[in-house]
């Protein structure tokens, strides 16, 4: 006997009624798995609004469900797997991959109102992050959940923290349960330097110059090459060659803006992005045109909603004024996820999926964004593309020192009077930085410092004078990284140091390999116990930096082995 009921399309569907002691199994009466309740689809569509349903976009889907709801409810995220006609299998390992969304299942109940974010980083630890994170758990603020974070960009004034949106410099319990309880959760935008402004003081000269056909590609491309600029998010991949690079592939060609700087001690992208943001824009739009490159995804980290503002503001002032004509500009938020930094995860991210890294070759130039030859260039690097051309590559590569070439912006942060970012000359010292931030804080004496961030190793004091440039310090087991470079006292206990950068590796790898998942949570163990064991701890060291995927893992020990070179006394 045959009876018939409705597939999803709508046609007819026969199933065939099993006897019972036939040897099959009945179809349910039935579909299997949720079904989903009409309220929720249309609340989904309604979000979404008209137009096409683009997969890529699923993460910005997943920001309005979150932001609109407080949470990602599991029926939501059923009738949003049902719009973009994707399994909820995927919709879900998405929703759970980014630390931003929180993900409610059937009688769970919704998180609190408020959230506050504590970083609890090497920077923000050293100035009591851990204590407030405590002292504000012990006082149960009704309402509001307290969540450790990662670094959030705001080194130089720890311990920091976000009360929602809101950024808290110098944070206390104070001031975040004010803020908490008058539901002050919205960012504050500084004050910045507008497009107005920007173009009565002469922005956007180059820019057009290179509209109009003055100025060939091969001899800006030559110029950033002459004048020494190198990629300042970390890598430092000449900036010149790799536009030249990318421009010799296939068109079409695609452009992705990595503003996603989560490494431990980083902030110098966030300030240029908040006070001087047409600065960068300009050079962006110089890069787009020079690699003719059709579209541009800024790609900006979940922490800075001040620089989301901004920019929504500004990229239309842009496109009216006919600066934007050669290319089509999208902004793409990212989710609470440092492997993101890493190029080809943010790409990964930016096509609406989980963050994880690339296997290489093919590299993103060749292979990038949808398939496609793409251009990936960090904030800093573009911010300086208009000066170089309009001053010369003379100018710019006169800057540095000690045979670097370049001005080059140090996040500077821990034991000083002054943190925050210099700007000074390329292949400056860390004694040199020191200086330019007022000495050591108050009672604290030079005990050694992280010249890259938490995956850029730790050298001791009296390897002050390294110039911290690219191809300086490799040779010490450390890079510069992105130039953050946190300094520590005699009062830091380098075995704790070390212990708090490897629990931000435990908590963000991505977990796609074997060596750093596992990796990053034995070390964890290893270095909690009171004596370590440095032949075991040598042996996870290498097995994670041979065989990781990617730089997180293959980093990640750096910490590790400069502690066991470097600080012996420590050890004891």
């Amino acid at each position: 006997m045959n009876d018939t009921s409705k597939g999803g399309g709508g046609s007819p569907v026969r199933r065939r009624s099993i006897h019972p002691g036939s040897g099959r199994r009945k179809a349910a009466p039935f579909p299997r798995g949720r079904v989903l309740r009409q309220e929720e689809a249309a609340a989904v569509k309604a979000l979404l609004g008209e137009g096409p349903r683009e997969r890529a976009l699923l993460i910005e889907y997943l920001h309005l469900i979150q932001d609109r709801e407080g949470c990602l409810w599991e029926g939501h995220l059923q009738a949003l797997a049902e719009e973009l006609r994707v399994p909820m299998a995927h919709v879900y390992e998405v929703a759970t991959f980014y630390a931003h969304f929180d993900v409610v299942g059937a009688g769970e109940e919704r998180p609190p109102k408020v959230t506050v974010r504590v970083c609890d980083s090497l920077s923000c630890a050293l100035a009591g992050g851990d204590e407030l994170i405590r002292a504000l758990n012990k006082a149960q603020l009704p309402g509001v959940r307290v969540l450790r974070a990662p670094c959030i960009g705001s080194c130089h004034t720890a311990p920091a923290a976000e009360v929602g949106h809101r950024h808290v410099d110098h944070a206390s319990v104070a001031k975040i349960t004010e803020l908490a309880q008058r539901g002050e959760v919205h960012p504050q935008i500084p004050a910045y330097q507008t497009f107005e402004a920007y173009a009565e003081a002469g922005g956007y000269r180059v820019l057009r110059s290179c509209l109009a056909g003055a100025r060939k590609v091969e001899d800006v491309i030559a110029a950033l090459s002459d004048g020494g600029l190198r990629g300042l998010g970390g890598a430092g991949f000449p900036t010149g060659r790799k536009w030249a690079l990318v421009r010799s592939e296939r068109a079409p060609r695609l452009m992705a803006v990595n503003a996603d700087e989560g490494e431990p001690g980083t902030s110098k992208d966030r300030i240029y992005l908040e006070t001087e943001p047409h600065k960068f824009l300009e050079g962006m739009a110089i890069a787009a045109w020079a690699v003719e490159a059709e579209e541009v995804f800024l790609y900006i980290r979940d922490e800075y909603p001040a620089v989301l503002k901004i920019l929504k503001a500004e990229l239309p002032k842009l496109q009216a004024a006919g600066l934007l004509a050669h290319t089509k500009v999208h902004v793409r938020r990212g989710a609470g996820a440092y492997i993101c930094g890493e190029e080809s995860a943010m790409i990964e991210s930016i096509e609406g999926k989980r963050g994880y890294p690339r296997h290489r070759p093919p590299y993103v130039a060749q292979v990038g964004l949808f398939g496609r030859p793409t251009l990936v260039n960090n904030v800093e690097t573009l911010y300086w593309v208009p000066a170089i051309l309009e001053k010369g590559a003379a100018w710019f590569a006169d800057q540095g020192k000690n045979g670097a070439k370049g001005m080059r912006s140090y996040s500077v942060s821990g034991r000083v009077k002054t943190p925050g970012m210099v700007l000074t000359a390329a292949g400056s010292t860390c004694r040199d930085l020191i200086a330019l931030c007022g000495g050591m804080a108050e009672g604290h004496h030079f005990k050694g410092y992280l010249p890259g961030g938490a995956s850029g190793g730790i050298l001791p004091a009296y390897m002050a004078d390294i110039p911290l440039d690219f191809g300086q310090l490799e040779k010490h087991g450390c890079f510069v990284g992105s130039h953050a470079v946190v300094i520590l006292s005699h009062k830091d206990d380098m075995k704790a140091v070390a212990l708090n950068l490897m629990r931000f590796f435990a908590d963000e790898s991505c977990g796609q390999c074997t060596p750093c998942r596992n990796g990053t949570e034995k070390a964890v163990q290893l270095l909690a116990t009171t004596r370590w064991n440095e032949e075991l701890l040598a042996d996870l060291s290498q097995v994670m930096a041979d065989a990781s995927i990617c730089g997180l893992g293959q980093a990640a020990p750096n910490p590790i082995k400069c502690v066991c070179k470097y600080f012996p006394e420590d050890l004891r």
